[in-house]
């Protein structure tokens, strides 16, 4: 069984799994269709992912594709802990250019359903963190792209001044870049 909560941004749902424990560990189901339909949530995934992170202060994103490319994503921790961050980029939502955070661990159980249209990274709070994710849309390297972690007009509260960053991730477009362009 799968708890929905709706959050701030339409269509960004923190899930909380049924988990059954004992002596011997848990069990928990992490998706059920007939659930994430009676939810709203009408996809068909098509990839999974695994993110490792060895230290704390790793900071990736914050990231998303292009249309028609984009891809809605089902994220949870398996090990450790992190912060997870989406940002609004859909132009006619009421929620455009707002941010929202959630912290998932693999105490807390809970995952993240992120739609379409959202730019999405995490900042990892905790040394091996692993992060698992589904997408409904195939990686594509020529419509990768993605927004500066700490873009002043989007005043995204960070646990961390000093990420450890890629050199990808170093060079992000600015909030106002992405505007110029912006085909959500």
């Amino acid at each position: 069984m799968l708890e929905f909560q709706k959050t701030k941004i339409e269509g960004v749902f923190l899930i909380k799994p049924k988990v059954n424990g004992d002596h011997r560990g848990f069990f928990l189901e992490t998706y059920r269709e007939e659930e994430f339909l009676a939810a709203g949530i009408d996809v068909k995934f098509v990839q999974d992912n695994h993110s490792f992170s060895a230290e704390k202060g790793v900071l990736r994103g914050l990231h998303f594709q292009w249309p028609p490319f984009a891809q809605a994503k089902l994220v949870r921790v398996v090990k450790g802990k992190l912060l997870d961050v989406v940002v609004d980029l859909r132009k006619d939502s009421p929620t455009f250019g707002q941010w929202e955070s959630f912290e998932l661990s693999e105490e807390n159980f809970q995952m993240l359903f992120v739609p379409r249209g959202m730019a999405h990274g995490f900042c990892v709070l905790e040394t091996d963190t692993h992060f698992l994710y589904k997408t409904d849309n195939y990686y594509n390297a020529e419509s990768d792209a993605g927004i500066a972690w700490n873009d002043p007009e989007l005043k995204i509260t960070w646990p961390i001044a000093s990420p450890i960053l890629s050199e990808k991730d170093q060079k992000q477009q600015s909030w106002q870049e992405f505007l110029k362009n912006n085909p959500f």
